[in-house]
Protein backbone atom coordinates (compact mmCIF):
# COMPACT_ATOMS: atom_id res chain seq x y z
CA UNK A 1 0.00 0.00 0.00
CA UNK A 2 2.75 2.74 -0.71
CA UNK A 3 1.33 5.69 -2.55
CA UNK A 4 2.86 9.44 -2.77
CA UNK A 5 -0.10 12.02 -3.91
CA UNK A 6 -0.98 15.27 -2.79
CA UNK A 7 -3.99 14.05 -1.09
CA UNK A 8 -4.53 10.87 -0.09
CA UNK A 9 -7.13 9.30 2.61
CA UNK A 10 -7.43 6.09 3.93
CA UNK A 11 -9.56 4.73 6.36
CA UNK A 12 -8.32 3.39 9.86
CA UNK A 13 -10.87 1.36 12.13
CA UNK A 14 -9.83 0.41 15.67
CA UNK A 15 -11.39 -3.04 16.60
CA UNK A 16 -12.12 -5.05 19.92
CA UNK A 17 -14.28 -8.10 19.73
CA UNK A 18 -16.28 -6.26 16.77
CA UNK A 19 -15.79 -9.29 14.48
CA UNK A 20 -19.12 -10.16 13.66
CA UNK A 21 -19.86 -6.79 12.75
CA UNK A 22 -17.08 -5.99 10.56
CA UNK A 23 -18.50 -7.85 6.95
CA UNK A 24 -21.24 -5.30 7.25
CA UNK A 25 -18.80 -2.12 8.04
CA UNK A 26 -16.29 -3.43 5.26
CA UNK A 27 -19.58 -3.98 3.18
CA UNK A 28 -20.80 -0.39 3.26
CA UNK A 29 -16.96 0.94 2.39
CA UNK A 30 -16.61 -0.74 -0.87
CA UNK A 31 -18.00 0.97 -2.89
CA UNK A 32 -15.76 3.85 -1.88
CA UNK A 33 -12.75 2.32 -2.97
CA UNK A 34 -10.64 3.08 0.22
CA UNK A 35 -7.88 1.85 1.47
CA UNK A 36 -8.58 0.17 5.14
CA UNK A 37 -6.52 -0.06 7.95
CA UNK A 38 -8.41 -2.22 10.77
CA UNK A 39 -6.35 -2.41 14.22
CA UNK A 40 -6.58 -5.35 16.06
CA UNK A 41 -6.90 -4.10 19.64
CA UNK A 42 -5.84 -7.82 21.19
CA UNK A 43 -9.48 -9.27 20.33
CA UNK A 44 -10.37 -12.51 21.59
CA UNK A 45 -9.34 -15.69 19.02
CA UNK A 46 -13.11 -15.83 17.39
CA UNK A 47 -12.38 -11.96 16.18
CA UNK A 48 -8.96 -12.38 15.10
CA UNK A 49 -9.95 -15.19 13.05
CA UNK A 50 -12.57 -13.35 11.41
CA UNK A 51 -10.38 -10.53 10.93
CA UNK A 52 -7.73 -12.11 9.09
CA UNK A 53 -10.22 -14.23 6.83
CA UNK A 54 -11.23 -10.07 5.84
CA UNK A 55 -7.75 -9.35 5.14
CA UNK A 56 -7.16 -12.10 2.84
CA UNK A 57 -10.75 -11.72 0.82
CA UNK A 58 -9.89 -8.11 0.10
CA UNK A 59 -7.00 -6.38 -1.21
CA UNK A 60 -8.25 -2.94 0.88
CA UNK A 61 -7.67 -4.07 3.73
CA UNK A 62 -4.78 -4.27 5.72
CA UNK A 63 -4.33 -6.41 8.98
CA UNK A 64 -2.42 -4.62 11.85
CA UNK A 65 -2.21 -6.67 15.24
CA UNK A 66 -1.49 -5.49 18.85
CA UNK A 67 -0.55 -8.46 21.22
CA UNK A 68 -2.94 -7.13 23.81
CA UNK A 69 -5.53 -4.69 24.41
CA UNK A 70 -4.40 -1.02 24.86
CA UNK A 71 -7.96 0.74 24.18
CA UNK A 72 -9.78 2.37 21.26
CA UNK A 73 -7.47 5.62 21.57
CA UNK A 74 -4.22 3.53 21.04
CA UNK A 75 -5.02 1.09 18.36
CA UNK A 76 -6.45 4.55 16.31
CA UNK A 77 -2.72 6.01 16.84
CA UNK A 78 -0.62 2.71 15.82
CA UNK A 79 -3.26 2.77 12.62
CA UNK A 80 -2.89 6.49 12.15
CA UNK A 81 1.31 5.50 12.10
CA UNK A 82 0.85 2.79 9.93
CA UNK A 83 -0.83 4.89 7.11
CA UNK A 84 1.32 7.70 7.55
CA UNK A 85 4.30 5.52 6.57
CA UNK A 86 2.32 4.03 4.01
CA UNK A 87 2.25 7.37 2.57
CA UNK A 88 -1.07 8.48 3.31
CA UNK A 89 -2.05 12.31 4.28
CA UNK A 90 -5.49 11.65 5.76
CA UNK A 91 -6.97 8.83 7.73
CA UNK A 92 -10.62 8.92 8.11
CA UNK A 93 -11.54 7.27 11.52
CA UNK A 94 -14.44 4.60 11.58
CA UNK A 95 -15.76 2.72 14.56
CA UNK A 96 -16.22 -0.90 13.85
CA UNK A 97 -19.58 -1.17 15.89
CA UNK A 98 -21.53 0.11 12.76
CA UNK A 99 -22.96 3.37 14.37
CA UNK A 100 -21.09 5.56 11.61
CA UNK A 101 -23.38 6.61 9.03
CA UNK A 102 -20.67 5.71 6.13
CA UNK A 103 -22.68 7.04 3.48
CA UNK A 104 -21.71 10.72 4.98
CA UNK A 105 -17.71 9.33 4.07
CA UNK A 106 -18.22 11.81 0.77
CA UNK A 107 -19.01 14.74 2.57
CA UNK A 108 -16.12 14.38 5.19
CA UNK A 109 -13.53 13.97 2.20
CA UNK A 110 -14.56 16.89 0.80
CA UNK A 111 -14.11 18.95 3.51
CA UNK A 112 -10.91 17.38 4.19
CA UNK A 113 -9.89 17.93 0.31
CA UNK A 114 -10.94 21.79 0.75
CA UNK A 115 -9.43 22.20 4.21
CA UNK A 116 -6.38 19.57 4.37
CA UNK A 117 -4.99 21.01 7.59
CA UNK A 118 -8.16 20.62 9.96
CA UNK A 119 -9.55 17.96 11.71
CA UNK A 120 -13.13 17.28 10.16
CA UNK A 121 -15.42 16.19 12.40
CA UNK A 122 -19.05 14.64 12.37
CA UNK A 123 -21.12 16.48 14.54
CA UNK A 124 -24.09 13.88 15.98
CA UNK A 125 -27.29 13.64 14.67
CA UNK A 126 -28.84 11.17 17.28
CA UNK A 127 -32.26 8.79 16.51
CA UNK A 128 -34.27 7.13 19.04
CA UNK A 129 -31.78 4.59 19.44
CA UNK A 130 -29.19 6.74 21.51
CA UNK A 131 -29.44 5.99 25.47
CA UNK A 132 -30.38 9.11 27.31
CA UNK A 133 -27.36 8.64 29.05
CA UNK A 134 -25.12 9.01 26.47
CA UNK A 135 -27.07 12.06 25.10
CA UNK A 136 -26.95 13.88 28.08
CA UNK A 137 -23.77 13.03 29.11
CA UNK A 138 -22.28 14.92 26.16
CA UNK A 139 -23.85 18.13 27.04
CA UNK A 140 -21.29 17.63 30.29
CA UNK A 141 -18.01 17.36 28.22
CA UNK A 142 -19.42 20.07 25.85
CA UNK A 143 -18.96 22.54 28.58
CA UNK A 144 -15.56 21.24 29.51
CA UNK A 145 -14.34 22.03 25.80
CA UNK A 146 -15.36 24.90 26.10
CA UNK A 147 -13.73 25.95 28.82
CA UNK A 148 -10.99 24.09 28.33
CA UNK A 149 -10.37 25.91 24.79
CA UNK A 150 -12.41 29.37 25.68
CA UNK A 151 -13.96 29.09 22.94
CA UNK A 152 -17.51 27.72 21.31
CA UNK A 153 -15.69 26.26 17.95
CA UNK A 154 -16.10 22.85 18.83
CA UNK A 155 -19.70 21.55 18.53
CA UNK A 156 -18.82 17.94 19.42
CA UNK A 157 -15.36 16.75 20.78
CA UNK A 158 -16.91 12.71 21.44
CA UNK A 159 -17.87 11.70 17.82
CA UNK A 160 -15.12 9.41 16.46
CA UNK A 161 -16.02 10.00 12.30
CA UNK A 162 -13.41 12.12 11.53
CA UNK A 163 -10.66 12.97 8.92
CA UNK A 164 -7.25 13.69 10.55
CA UNK A 165 -4.91 15.27 9.12
CA UNK A 166 -1.86 12.64 9.80
CA UNK A 167 1.54 15.01 9.64
CA UNK A 168 0.30 17.46 12.51
CA UNK A 169 -1.78 14.77 14.49
CA UNK A 170 1.30 12.46 14.13
CA UNK A 171 3.55 15.41 15.31
CA UNK A 172 1.13 15.99 18.35
CA UNK A 173 1.01 12.07 19.62
CA UNK A 174 4.85 11.97 18.85
CA UNK A 175 5.14 14.62 21.94
CA UNK A 176 2.15 14.67 23.93
CA UNK A 177 0.80 11.09 25.84
CA UNK A 178 -2.96 11.21 24.64
CA UNK A 179 -5.76 9.61 26.55
CA UNK A 180 -5.48 5.81 24.92
CA UNK A 181 -9.26 4.80 25.63
CA UNK A 182 -12.65 6.38 25.71
CA UNK A 183 -10.90 9.69 26.85
CA UNK A 184 -8.67 9.57 23.33
CA UNK A 185 -11.31 11.42 21.13
CA UNK A 186 -12.24 15.21 23.30
CA UNK A 187 -8.54 14.86 24.21
CA UNK A 188 -7.26 14.85 20.71
CA UNK A 189 -9.31 17.48 19.51
CA UNK A 190 -9.12 20.22 22.45
CA UNK A 191 -4.75 19.42 21.87
CA UNK A 192 -5.14 20.31 18.61
CA UNK A 193 -6.76 23.15 19.27
CA UNK A 194 -4.81 24.09 21.20
CA UNK A 195 -1.68 23.38 18.65
CA UNK A 196 -3.40 25.65 16.17
CA UNK A 197 -5.52 22.70 14.42
CA UNK A 198 -9.02 23.87 13.81
CA UNK A 199 -11.86 21.60 13.82
CA UNK A 200 -14.40 22.17 10.91
CA UNK A 201 -17.92 19.70 11.57
CA UNK A 202 -20.41 17.82 9.35
CA UNK A 203 -23.52 16.96 10.43
CA UNK A 204 -24.51 13.32 10.61
CA UNK A 205 -26.47 10.77 11.97
CA UNK A 206 -25.72 8.10 14.35
CA UNK A 207 -27.41 5.11 14.80
CA UNK A 208 -26.84 2.32 18.07
CA UNK A 209 -27.65 -0.74 16.86
CA UNK A 210 -29.58 -3.60 18.81
CA UNK A 211 -27.65 -5.93 20.23
CA UNK A 212 -24.66 -3.65 19.90
CA UNK A 213 -21.53 -4.76 21.86
CA UNK A 214 -20.10 -1.38 24.00
CA UNK A 215 -16.98 -1.40 26.02
CA UNK A 216 -17.59 1.51 27.87
CA UNK A 217 -16.42 0.83 31.46
CA UNK A 218 -18.88 3.11 33.29
CA UNK A 219 -17.16 3.36 36.31
CA UNK A 220 -13.81 3.27 35.05
CA UNK A 221 -14.23 5.56 31.87
CA UNK A 222 -15.71 8.12 33.64
CA UNK A 223 -13.22 8.15 36.07
CA UNK A 224 -10.67 8.54 33.00
CA UNK A 225 -12.79 11.17 31.55
CA UNK A 226 -13.06 13.19 34.83
CA UNK A 227 -9.07 13.16 34.72
CA UNK A 228 -8.78 13.99 31.82
CA UNK A 229 -10.85 17.30 31.86
CA UNK A 230 -8.74 18.11 34.75
CA UNK A 231 -5.45 17.79 33.47
CA UNK A 232 -6.88 20.01 30.06
CA UNK A 233 -8.43 22.24 32.54
CA UNK A 234 -4.45 23.15 34.08
CA UNK A 235 -3.35 22.38 30.86
CA UNK A 236 -5.67 25.61 29.72
CA UNK A 237 -4.67 28.21 32.53
CA UNK A 238 -0.97 28.47 31.43
CA UNK A 239 -2.25 28.98 27.61
CA UNK A 240 -5.56 31.64 29.17
CA UNK A 241 -3.32 34.84 27.17
CA UNK A 242 -3.00 33.01 23.88
CA UNK A 243 -6.65 31.82 24.02
CA UNK A 244 -7.99 34.38 24.73
CA UNK A 245 -6.46 36.47 21.98
CA UNK A 246 -6.41 33.77 19.19
CA UNK A 247 -7.61 34.66 15.88
CA UNK A 248 -7.56 32.43 12.65
CA UNK A 249 -4.32 31.79 11.42
CA UNK A 250 -4.10 33.60 8.21
CA UNK A 251 -1.44 33.35 5.69
CA UNK A 252 1.47 35.35 5.69
CA UNK A 253 1.30 36.77 2.24
CA UNK A 254 -2.71 37.68 2.95
CA UNK A 255 -1.89 39.63 6.51
CA UNK A 256 -2.64 43.21 5.45
CA UNK A 257 0.10 45.37 4.92
CA UNK A 258 -0.02 47.81 7.47
CA UNK A 259 -1.45 51.65 6.28
CA UNK A 260 0.97 54.44 6.24
CA UNK A 261 2.88 54.52 2.63
CA UNK A 262 3.02 58.13 3.14
CA UNK A 263 4.94 57.45 6.19
CA UNK A 264 7.19 55.08 5.26
CA UNK A 265 7.92 58.00 2.20
CA UNK A 266 8.32 60.63 4.02
CA UNK A 267 10.88 58.22 6.68
CA UNK A 268 12.42 57.23 3.53
CA UNK A 269 13.19 61.18 2.61
CA UNK A 270 14.55 61.93 6.08
CA UNK A 271 17.27 58.72 5.23
CA UNK A 272 17.95 61.12 2.20
CA UNK A 273 18.02 64.30 3.69
CA UNK A 274 19.90 63.12 6.86
CA UNK A 275 21.31 59.99 6.95
CA UNK A 276 21.12 57.61 8.76
CA UNK A 277 21.30 59.13 12.00
CA UNK A 278 18.60 61.33 11.47
CA UNK A 279 17.01 58.39 9.86
CA UNK A 280 17.40 56.44 13.72
CA UNK A 281 16.01 59.38 15.54
CA UNK A 282 12.92 58.99 14.14
CA UNK A 283 12.44 55.66 14.02
CA UNK A 284 12.04 54.85 17.50
CA UNK A 285 8.75 56.92 17.93
CA UNK A 286 7.54 55.51 13.76
CA UNK A 287 7.86 51.77 15.19
CA UNK A 288 6.65 52.19 18.58
CA UNK A 289 3.72 52.99 16.89
CA UNK A 290 3.69 50.28 14.61
CA UNK A 291 4.49 47.93 17.67
CA UNK A 292 1.76 49.54 19.94
CA UNK A 293 -0.87 48.66 17.02
CA UNK A 294 -0.20 45.79 15.50
CA UNK A 295 -1.24 43.78 17.55
CA UNK A 296 -0.85 40.16 15.65
CA UNK A 297 2.77 40.57 14.74
CA UNK A 298 3.68 41.93 18.29
CA UNK A 299 2.03 38.45 19.31
CA UNK A 300 4.13 36.23 16.58
CA UNK A 301 7.29 38.44 17.52
CA UNK A 302 6.89 37.16 21.22
CA UNK A 303 5.99 33.58 20.90
CA UNK A 304 9.51 33.90 18.11
CA UNK A 305 11.96 35.04 20.89
CA UNK A 306 10.01 32.59 24.15
CA UNK A 307 10.62 29.66 22.07
CA UNK A 308 14.04 30.99 21.23
CA UNK A 309 15.17 31.31 24.96
CA UNK A 310 13.59 27.90 25.84
CA UNK A 311 15.17 26.85 23.19
CA UNK A 312 18.97 27.95 24.01
CA UNK A 313 18.32 27.64 27.92
CA UNK A 314 17.52 24.16 27.57
CA UNK A 315 20.87 23.66 25.47
CA UNK A 316 22.74 26.15 27.58
CA UNK A 317 23.62 28.65 24.65
CA UNK A 318 24.46 32.14 25.18
CA UNK A 319 22.31 34.30 23.42
CA UNK A 320 22.69 37.90 22.39
CA UNK A 321 21.19 40.77 24.56
CA UNK A 322 18.92 42.63 24.63
CA UNK A 323 16.20 40.64 23.56
CA UNK A 324 12.53 42.12 23.29
CA UNK A 325 9.88 42.31 21.04
CA UNK A 326 9.80 45.98 20.66
CA UNK A 327 13.67 45.51 19.30
CA UNK A 328 12.92 42.56 17.30
CA UNK A 329 10.39 45.41 15.09
CA UNK A 330 13.06 47.51 15.36
CA UNK A 331 15.74 45.24 13.64
CA UNK A 332 13.16 45.20 11.11
CA UNK A 333 12.69 48.65 10.42
CA UNK A 334 16.53 49.00 10.07
CA UNK A 335 16.36 46.02 7.62
CA UNK A 336 14.54 47.95 5.12
CA UNK A 337 16.55 50.94 5.30
CA UNK A 338 19.71 48.18 4.44
CA UNK A 339 17.83 47.34 1.69
CA UNK A 340 17.39 50.66 0.02
CA UNK A 341 21.52 51.63 1.25
CA UNK A 342 22.61 48.17 -0.66
CA UNK A 343 21.11 49.17 -3.89
CA UNK A 344 22.15 52.21 -3.94
CA UNK A 345 25.63 51.58 -3.29
CA UNK A 346 25.88 52.84 0.31
CA UNK A 347 26.86 49.75 1.97
CA UNK A 348 30.46 48.99 1.79
CA UNK A 349 32.42 45.55 2.00
CA UNK A 350 34.86 45.98 5.31
CA UNK A 351 32.79 48.34 6.52
CA UNK A 352 29.15 48.17 6.98
CA UNK A 353 29.40 44.70 5.02
CA UNK A 354 31.53 42.05 5.59
CA UNK A 355 32.21 37.98 4.85
CA UNK A 356 32.07 35.96 7.75
CA UNK A 357 35.32 33.47 7.98
CA UNK A 358 34.95 31.42 5.09
CA UNK A 359 32.16 32.22 2.86
CA UNK A 360 34.23 34.08 0.14
CA UNK A 361 36.02 30.86 -0.16
CA UNK A 362 33.14 29.42 -1.08
CA UNK A 363 31.43 31.96 -3.19
CA UNK A 364 34.91 32.01 -5.02
CA UNK A 365 34.71 28.29 -6.01
CA UNK A 366 31.44 28.35 -7.21
CA UNK A 367 31.94 31.22 -9.22
CA UNK A 368 32.54 29.37 -12.93
CA UNK A 369 29.23 27.29 -12.28
CA UNK A 370 25.44 28.50 -11.75
CA UNK A 371 24.36 27.98 -8.12
CA UNK A 372 21.33 27.49 -6.02
CA UNK A 373 21.20 29.92 -2.77
CA UNK A 374 18.77 28.44 -0.50
CA UNK A 375 17.82 31.38 1.71
CA UNK A 376 15.31 32.67 4.45
CA UNK A 377 13.76 35.31 5.54
CA UNK A 378 16.09 35.30 8.74
CA UNK A 379 18.68 38.26 8.06
CA UNK A 380 18.58 40.61 4.61
CA UNK A 381 19.69 38.08 1.76
CA UNK A 382 18.26 41.18 -0.08
CA UNK A 383 21.41 43.33 0.95
CA UNK A 384 23.97 40.96 -0.10
CA UNK A 385 22.21 40.44 -3.57
CA UNK A 386 22.56 43.97 -4.14
CA UNK A 387 26.42 43.70 -3.36
CA UNK A 388 27.03 40.86 -5.57
CA UNK A 389 25.55 43.00 -7.91
CA UNK A 390 28.23 45.69 -7.63
CA UNK A 391 30.82 44.76 -6.03
CA UNK A 392 31.65 40.89 -7.03
CA UNK A 393 30.25 40.63 -10.37
CA UNK A 394 27.80 38.50 -9.55
CA UNK A 395 24.32 38.20 -11.32
CA UNK A 396 21.75 36.71 -8.76
CA UNK A 397 18.39 36.32 -9.40
CA UNK A 398 15.89 36.77 -7.06
CA UNK A 399 12.77 34.66 -6.77
CA UNK A 400 10.23 36.57 -4.50
CA UNK A 401 6.67 36.26 -3.03
CA UNK A 402 5.41 39.41 -5.00
CA UNK A 403 1.83 39.25 -2.96
CA UNK A 404 4.02 40.51 0.46
CA UNK A 405 5.34 44.18 1.54
CA UNK A 406 3.95 45.59 -1.75
CA UNK A 407 3.96 48.95 -0.54
CA UNK A 408 7.78 49.09 0.30
CA UNK A 409 8.96 47.07 -2.56
CA UNK A 410 6.79 50.25 -4.48
CA UNK A 411 8.72 52.58 -2.44
CA UNK A 412 11.52 50.62 -2.91
CA UNK A 413 12.05 50.70 -6.23
CA UNK A 414 11.21 54.55 -6.31
CA UNK A 415 14.05 55.46 -4.50
CA UNK A 416 16.08 52.64 -6.32
CA UNK A 417 14.73 51.72 -9.71
CA UNK A 418 17.43 48.87 -10.01
CA UNK A 419 16.35 47.10 -7.21
CA UNK A 420 13.92 45.17 -9.24
CA UNK A 421 16.37 44.21 -11.61
CA UNK A 422 16.42 39.71 -11.22
CA UNK A 423 13.43 39.95 -9.47
CA UNK A 424 11.57 36.79 -10.55
CA UNK A 425 7.99 37.20 -9.56
CA UNK A 426 6.25 34.32 -7.49
CA UNK A 427 3.28 32.90 -6.73
CA UNK A 428 3.75 29.18 -6.83
CA UNK A 429 6.23 26.58 -8.27
CA UNK A 430 5.86 24.49 -11.25
CA UNK A 431 7.25 23.17 -14.41
CA UNK A 432 7.69 26.84 -16.06
CA UNK A 433 9.31 28.10 -12.55
CA UNK A 434 12.11 25.01 -13.59
CA UNK A 435 12.71 25.56 -17.03
CA UNK A 436 13.42 29.32 -16.79
CA UNK A 437 15.26 28.73 -13.73
CA UNK A 438 17.61 25.94 -15.78
CA UNK A 439 18.01 28.94 -17.98
CA UNK A 440 19.56 31.24 -16.05
CA UNK A 441 21.72 28.37 -14.34
CA UNK A 442 23.14 27.09 -17.75
CA UNK A 443 24.29 31.04 -18.62
CA UNK A 444 25.72 30.82 -14.92
CA UNK A 445 23.72 33.45 -12.84
CA UNK A 446 22.92 32.14 -9.46
CA UNK A 447 19.06 31.90 -8.36
CA UNK A 448 18.28 32.44 -4.62
CA UNK A 449 14.94 31.08 -3.09
CA UNK A 450 13.94 31.11 0.27
CA UNK A 451 13.53 27.76 1.90
CA UNK A 452 10.93 28.56 5.26
CA UNK A 453 7.88 30.12 3.79
CA UNK A 454 4.96 28.34 2.02
CA UNK A 455 3.57 29.69 -1.15
CA UNK A 456 1.11 32.37 -1.72
CA UNK A 457 -1.82 29.84 -3.32
CA UNK A 458 -2.08 26.49 -3.18
CA UNK A 459 -0.89 24.41 -6.05
CA UNK A 460 -2.96 23.86 -9.00
CA UNK A 461 -5.96 23.70 -6.10
CA UNK A 462 -4.68 21.15 -3.92
CA UNK A 463 -3.32 21.09 -0.33
CA UNK A 464 -0.36 22.65 0.28
CA UNK A 465 2.66 20.66 0.28
CA UNK A 466 4.72 20.46 3.59
CA UNK A 467 7.22 18.67 5.78
CA UNK A 468 6.74 18.89 9.34
CA UNK A 469 10.78 19.27 10.61
CA UNK A 470 11.68 20.35 14.44
CA UNK A 471 12.67 23.91 14.44
CA UNK A 472 13.21 25.03 17.81
CA UNK A 473 12.24 22.61 19.44
CA UNK A 474 8.60 22.48 17.99
CA UNK A 475 7.12 20.83 14.70
CA UNK A 476 7.36 23.48 12.16
CA UNK A 477 6.00 22.98 8.31
CA UNK A 478 8.22 23.93 5.58
CA UNK A 479 7.50 23.83 1.60
CA UNK A 480 8.75 21.13 -0.16
CA UNK A 481 9.09 23.04 -2.97
CA UNK A 482 12.14 24.81 -3.02
CA UNK A 483 13.61 21.62 -1.91
CA UNK A 484 12.29 19.52 -4.67
CA UNK A 485 13.16 22.82 -7.27
CA UNK A 486 16.34 22.38 -6.19
CA UNK A 487 16.75 18.60 -6.91
CA UNK A 488 14.98 18.94 -10.47
CA UNK A 489 17.79 21.72 -11.32
CA UNK A 490 20.80 19.56 -10.41
CA UNK A 491 22.81 22.30 -9.63
CA UNK A 492 25.39 23.08 -6.37
CA UNK A 493 23.30 24.64 -3.38
CA UNK A 494 24.14 26.82 -0.94
CA UNK A 495 23.25 28.12 2.21
CA UNK A 496 23.28 31.92 2.80
CA UNK A 497 22.35 34.28 5.47
CA UNK A 498 23.18 37.63 6.05
CA UNK A 499 23.05 38.58 9.90
CA UNK A 500 23.68 41.73 12.06
CA UNK A 501 26.37 41.14 14.36
CA UNK A 502 28.12 44.30 16.23
CA UNK A 503 26.71 46.85 13.61
CA UNK A 504 28.04 45.32 10.73
CA UNK A 505 25.70 42.83 8.44
CA UNK A 506 28.12 39.73 7.86
CA UNK A 507 27.23 37.11 4.78
CA UNK A 508 28.18 33.43 6.11
CA UNK A 509 27.76 31.19 3.11
CA UNK A 510 28.19 27.56 3.22
CA UNK A 511 27.60 24.23 0.58
CA UNK A 512 24.72 22.85 1.48
CA UNK A 513 24.52 19.84 -1.26
CA UNK A 514 25.79 19.28 -5.11
CA UNK A 515 23.27 18.28 -5.66
CA UNK A 516 20.72 17.82 -4.03
CA UNK A 517 19.59 14.22 -4.61
CA UNK A 518 15.97 12.31 -4.37
CA UNK A 519 15.97 8.72 -5.20
CA UNK A 520 12.71 7.76 -6.58
CA UNK A 521 12.46 4.28 -4.50
CA UNK A 522 13.01 6.18 -1.00
CA UNK A 523 11.38 10.25 -2.29
CA UNK A 524 10.28 11.36 1.03
CA UNK A 525 12.37 9.93 3.33
CA UNK A 526 15.50 11.60 1.19
CA UNK A 527 13.36 15.00 1.58
CA UNK A 528 12.66 14.52 5.09
CA UNK A 529 16.69 14.61 5.55
CA UNK A 530 16.71 17.49 3.38
CA UNK A 531 14.40 19.77 5.18
CA UNK A 532 15.65 18.32 8.91
CA UNK A 533 19.32 19.61 7.76
CA UNK A 534 18.32 22.97 6.44
CA UNK A 535 15.97 23.25 9.55
CA UNK A 536 19.00 22.93 11.51
CA UNK A 537 21.10 25.20 9.91
CA UNK A 538 18.24 27.40 9.77
CA UNK A 539 18.06 27.02 13.47
CA UNK A 540 21.63 27.59 14.12
CA UNK A 541 21.94 31.03 12.67
CA UNK A 542 18.95 32.54 14.34
CA UNK A 543 20.45 31.82 17.85
CA UNK A 544 23.22 33.84 16.40
CA UNK A 545 20.77 36.80 15.60
CA UNK A 546 17.56 36.34 16.96
CA UNK A 547 15.83 39.73 16.12
CA UNK A 548 16.67 38.96 12.17
CA UNK A 549 14.01 36.71 12.45
CA UNK A 550 11.59 38.57 9.72
CA UNK A 551 8.93 35.79 9.79
CA UNK A 552 5.83 38.08 12.18
CA UNK A 553 3.57 35.11 12.11
CA UNK A 554 2.48 31.79 14.24
CA UNK A 555 5.69 29.45 12.10
CA UNK A 556 4.86 26.41 13.78
CA UNK A 557 1.10 26.44 12.42
CA UNK A 558 -0.22 25.80 9.03
CA UNK A 559 -2.36 28.47 7.70
CA UNK A 560 -5.78 28.18 8.37
CA UNK A 561 -7.78 29.32 5.23
CA UNK A 562 -10.46 29.41 6.22
CA UNK A 563 -10.57 33.41 6.78
CA UNK A 564 -9.43 33.64 3.53
CA UNK A 565 -12.64 31.79 2.15
CA UNK A 566 -14.90 33.64 4.84
CA UNK A 567 -13.43 37.27 2.78
CA UNK A 568 -14.61 35.79 -0.54
CA UNK A 569 -18.03 35.53 0.27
Amino acid sequence: MSVNRDFLPCVVIPCYNHGGMMPGVLARLASFDLPVFIVDDGSETATRQQLEQLARENDRVALVRLAKNQGKGAAVIVGFETAAAAGYTHALQVDADGQHQIEDIPRLLDDARAYPDSLISGRPRYDASVPKSRLYGRYVTHFWVWVETLSLSIKDSMCGFRVYPLAATLALTSQRTIGRRMDFDTEIMVRLYWQGTASRFIETRVTYPDNGISHFDTLRDNLRISWMHTRLFFGMLPRIPSLLFRRRRTHWAQIAERKGLLGMRFMLAVYQWLGRRGFSLLLWPVIAFYWLTGKAQRQASCQWLAQVHDYADGRGIALPRPLNSYRHFLRFGYAMLDKIASWRGELHWGKEIDFAPGALDVIHQGRERGQLILASHLGDIEACRGMAQQVSGLVINALVFTDNAQRFRQIQESLTPQAGVNLIPLRDIGPETAMLLQQKLDAGEWVAIVGDRLAVHRHRGVQQRVVWSDFMGRPAPFPQGPFVLAAALRCPVLLMFVLREQNQLRVYCEPFADPIMLPRGSRQEALQQVIDRYAGRLAHYALKAPLDWFNFFDFWSLPDETSANRKKR
